[in-house]
């Protein structure tokens, strides 16, 4: 397919031209807001670390352990330096951190480009270059930066001042531009050192909403690449309809089924979408852990070649992701929107642009070899399912 082709292209030229020392892959780790929302605290992050560790998703690549919005002091005017509450966090930022590279970890903290954070803290704007030493002296990694879908016509200066903050502090922060996917964020927020940023607002536990962001990021793919990757937001497998955060509680709301859980991960994945979990990582059941931990389709979207999934065919029920692998295999997602069950194909030379006469099939899901196949290869798709296999033609 000459669209695919040209995309392949494109990729390898932007690798060379924007490349970037940090977040070669999406970057992979925990965000507290989904869950827990401003209720944070030093035991909370420092169970969540464990649990990052026992349960096997460090050594599955979930490295950053983020605070989100609620770790501050004040929501009054700001006249001095930015402070932690001491309440919720008696041993300070700096300890908190020591212990998260202590597990092989590292930590992440939560700002705004305004005087005011989306929960009323206060934020960075006027003390940038204050706020970014800080946060290097504390030892932390990550950023998030959020502009709480703020409007002002500076908005880009504002990012921008951060960023130059952060790189003249000496120290490595990966940098997450939160502008809820306006003004177009995804055409500038490399240039302003973005590393990655989000292309929408916030996702809530529910199966819509996961559709939405699918569909608003499926015409963004030449936008994301190493260095830099389009955010489709934090991952929601696992909540189970028990989020405490009173922001994306949703009533009556249970939640997504497992399945769609394992079907909001299947494309983060694919997409290249950041995969920062958002559930509360104490209390997981093993199907959960089984899904964020699943080896063969966390290495789709950590594939070094980068290249998130194109959209290559779809019909009124079904939509088919693909894209090429680094070492020439293609990951292919087979998605089922509808409340039956589907059969989904995908051939080779239609719908790839590959002259393969035969290619190798594996299930990432069922982690089964399926056989060869000539021209295509066709499956039955649950309702709200994902079907992902990896091709290896010749």
């Amino acid at each position: 397919m000459k669209k695919l082709f040209l995309l392949l292209i494109y990729f390898l030229f932007a690798q060379c031209l924007f490349a970037q020392n940090l977040a070669q892959t999406p970057p992979m780790g925990w965000n507290s807001w989904n869950y827990f929302g401003y209720d944070i605290n030093d035991s909370l992050i420092r169970g969540t670390i464990d649990a990052m560790v026992s349960s096997g998703m460090r050594d599955a690549g979930y490295v950053y352990v983020c605070l989100d919005d609620g770790w501050q002091k004040n929501r009054s005017n700001r006249s001095g330096a930015l402070e932690y509450d001491e309440q919720k966090f008696p041993n300070g930022i700096k300890a908190l951190a020591d212990y998260a590279h202590s597990k092989g970890l590292k930590l992440g903290i939560y700002s705004s480009p305004y005087p005011r954070t989306c929960g009323g803290y206060e934020g960075s704007a006027g003390h940038e270059a204050e706020d970014a030493k800080m946060f290097a002296s504390w030892g932390i990694d990550h950023l998030k930066y959020d502009g709480c879908c703020g409007r002002s016509s500076d908005y880009q200066e504002r990012y921008q001042t951060m960023s130059d903050a952060l790189k003249s502090t000496g120290r490595d922060f990966v940098y997450h531009i939160c502008h809820c996917g306006r003004n177009d964020v995804w055409q500038w927020a490399r240039s302003r050192g973005g590393n990655h940023w989000r292309i929408d607002g916030d996702v809530a536990d529910r199966w819509d909403m996961i559709l939405t962001e699918i569909d608003k990021g499926a015409d963004l793919v030449k936008f994301a690449g190493p260095g830099g990757w389009n955010d489709f937001d934090m991952l929601v497998v696992g909540i189970n309809g028990n989020s405490q955060n009173p922001d994306l509680a949703d009533g009556d709301n249970p939640g997504c089924t497992p399945l769609e859980y394992r079907t909001q991960f299947s494309m983060w994945c694919i997409l290249d979408s950041p995969l920062l979990a958002g559930n509360d990582l104490r209390n997981m059941d093993s199907y959960t852990i089984e899904t964020l931990t699943n080896s063969e389709v966390i290495a789709v979207n950590q594939d070094s070649l980068g290249i998130q999934a194109s959209k290559v065919k779809e019909d009124e029920n079904t939509q088919i992701y693909a894209k090429p692998m680094q070492d020439g295999s293609w990951a292919i997602a087979f998605l089922n929107r509808s409340s039956s069950s589907q059969n989904v194909a995908v051939n080779w030379q239609d719908d790839l642009g590959v002259s393969w006469s035969s290619a190798s099939v594996r299930d990432l899901w069922e982690h089964a070899d399926k056989g060869a196949f000539s021209e295509s290869y066709s499956a039955m798709v649950p309702s709200h399912g994902v079907v992902m296999i990896r091709c290896s033609g010749k």
